[in-house]
């Protein structure tokens, strides 16, 4: 029956439904469970759980170093939920905006033992669904038939596993002409992935031949950066310098991907701005909620660029891992072309975090 939704629409509705606090159900095989992301959960939620038998809440190895509890998953941490913690214990586990004022936590008792794969996928799903990535799990016996009976959308990680860790599929949506301040020949496409999320365009400056390197930008979406004028980052000028240079070279490809804030979200990146406040460097911040150094996914420019058919670039970027990942993914890089713009007294600690954390030649 294809009016079934598929593994990959029916993750699309696990995010969607952890987003506005719904459990999820997952099952693997050898067990069951039902997740819900910390950050949307309601107490009357919390206590439904609870009733249900005993619950756990899984964090992150990063967000577990910060609160100095044991981590006998490699990448996660299961913790039993104590029979007391209410509502706000439960958030102040997954969001650091309070620890400086209140540092202990526990008592955290980490589990070990056991199959962690449900506390895994959920995880995932709640990086996917751009939320602090935390989940209360409640293992259930018989999980399918309790999804059935309460409409829940249950996830079969057998079958959902290659999807997880795969890029989605891209599609290109609409192409148009659009005339641009640096080059009245402009054309820009938009490209919708299989899953649900969020759609990246790649903006033609000129009319840049395809059987010479073409002159190309991979620019992460930087809302408060591109559009506000931020000065906390560099990447407005980065955006704007990019488009002049192509606009003066006769021509190139501006990638736009939708993956705000180095992949977590513009909530999370608000976070880490209020957390780099409290006296965090931009790395430093995102550990702290949980999170890696940088969470996107680069296949994705190279991917757009091969429907494009681009096969050679000079890359515009002063991120030695952008030219690996397009190199890995048969795009060949002839040439990295640095794009130093934008320091100033607000930003020069950032820049200076990207350079020495994140490998940045500044």
């Amino acid at each position: 029956m294809t009016l079934v939704p598929n593994i990959t629409e029916t993750l699309a509705r696990a995010r969607a439904d952890l987003r506005m606090g719904v459990p999820v159900a997952v099952t693997n095989g050898d067990g069951g469970a039902l997740i819900v992301a910390v950050e949307t959960l309601t107490s009357d939620r919390l206590q439904s759980l609870r009733d249900l038998g005993a619950v756990s809440i899984v964090i992150t190895a990063r967000r577990a170093e910060t609160l100095k509890a044991r981590c006998y998953d490699g990448d996660i941490a299961r913790l039993q939920l104590p029979a007391d913690a209410g509502l706000d214990w439960v958030r102040a586990l997954a969001d650091p905006a309070d620890d400086l004022r209140a540092p202990m936590k526990g008592p955290l008792i980490s589990q070990r033992g056991g199959s962690s794969a449900l506390h895994r996928a959920a995880i995932h799903l709640c990086k996917q669904a751009r939320l602090l990535p935390s989940a209360l799990v409640q293992a259930l016996p018989d999980v399918v038939s309790f999804a059935a009976k309460h409409n829940l959308t249950l996830v079969d990680l057998n079958l959902a596993q290659d999807v997880m860790s795969a890029t989605s599929a891209l599609h290109p949506v609409i192409s148009a002409s659009l005339p641009l301040a640096v080059s009245e020949a402009g054309k820009l496409h938009v490209f919708r992935p299989e899953d649900g999320s969020e759609e990246h365009y790649a903006i033609e400056i000129g009319r840049p031949a395809r059987d010479q390197p073409v002159l190309t930008r991979l620019h992460s979406a930087c809302f408060t950066g591109d559009l506000l004028g931020s000065l906390k980052c560099d990447c407005g000028p980065q955006l704007r310098g990019a488009m002049r240079l192509m606009g003066e070279n006769g021509g190139g490809i501006l990638l736009y991907l939708n993956q705000e804030g180095r992949g977590i979200g513009l909530a999370n990146k608000m976070r880490a701005y209020s957390l780099q406040d409290q006296g965090f460097d931009t790395v430093e911040a995102n550990h702290r909620l949980g999170f890696e150094d940088d969470e996107r996914d680069l296949k994705i420019g190279a991917a757009i660029l091969n429907e494009l058919g681009v096969t050679e670039i000079r890359l515009m970027t002063n991120n030695p891992a952008k030219v690996a990942m397009m190199k890995s993914n048969g795009i060949a890089v002839t040439e990295r072309v640095p794009l130093k713009v934008g320091r100033n007294p607000q930003n020069t600690r950032y820049l200076d975090t990207k350079s020495k954390k994140s490998g940045h030649l500044l």
